[in-house]
């Protein structure tokens, strides 16, 4: 099978092998059949659509091959098993996700900044870069804090591509410059200059490094969400 890995920016892995892609529910639901003899009891387990199911199965393997092997009748009244193409293609997808993990773990960006406004768990952090909205330290505590924010969260997109902030739920927005690409099999680490001492670091996929024309120099958007942004009250005796 000749194609491409990906990975979703927001953690969510997928396997791209020619113009098809194998999502993570895709996975479980032929690791259900597999465990489960038949995709009605796949999808019983599962609690989802037969219908929609067998659909997908037929979708994949218009594009992929035999994934499914069904037999009918006899004593134990027929069932399904997957083949050995459907076994190959979640190797795939466990060793593009084990790869992922083992980028993403411990991969982010940490600028100094300072709580200027809380709006319950959330706030307004003045940083370097600029003011970062992230989860915050409750009220009464220290407001010099560390904003970490995760390579895998951020998404980089082009300038003139960049949708408008009442057009996403990416709040937080940077226009930067790349200033390195280190390509593995699967995807990259950008880093991406938006003002501050240090490069935010960005985890992409090989797709996209492609599609944007990533290299140094570049010009791109960086954004993230709230959510997936934590400051932590900062220790000043080590600054």
């Amino acid at each position: 099978m000749g194609g491409e890995d990906r990975v979703h920016e927001a953690f969510e892995t997928r396997l791209a092998v020619g113009d098809s892609v194998v999502t993570e529910r895709d996975v479980e639901l032929l690791r259900a059949i597999d465990e489960h003899g038949s995709i009605h009891a796949a999808t019983n387990a599962l609690e989802r659509s037969y219908s929609h199911a067998q659909r997908r199965v037929v979708e994949l393997e218009s594009a992929l091959g035999p994934l499914v092997e069904r037999t009918r009748g006899g004593s134990d009244g027929g069932g399904s098993t997957l083949t050995d193409r459907a076994r190959e293609l979640l190797r795939r997808f466990d060793r593009l996700k084990a790869a992922f993990s083992g980028l993403a773990e411990g991969e982010e960006t940490v600028l100094d900044g300072r709580v200027v406004e809380r709006e319950g768990e959330l706030g307004s952090v003045e940083t370097e870069a600029g003011r970062v909205r992230a989860l915050v330290p409750p009220e009464g505590e220290a407001d010099d804090v560390e904003v970490a924010i995760r390579a895998d969260a951020i998404t980089l997109t082009a300038p003139e591509d960049a949708p408008s902030a009442d057009e996403t739920s990416a709040r937080n927005r940077f226009s930067g410059v790349v200033r390195e690409v280190e390509a593995g099999e699967a995807v990259a680490r950008v880093a991406v200059d938006v003002g501050a001492e240090t490069p935010v670091a960005a985890l992409v996929t090989l797709a996209s490094v492609r599609e944007l024309g990533l290299g140094p120099d570049r010009e791109v958007v960086a954004s993230f969400k709230a959510t997936a942004t934590r400051a932590t009250p900062r220790d000043l005796d080590t600054h």
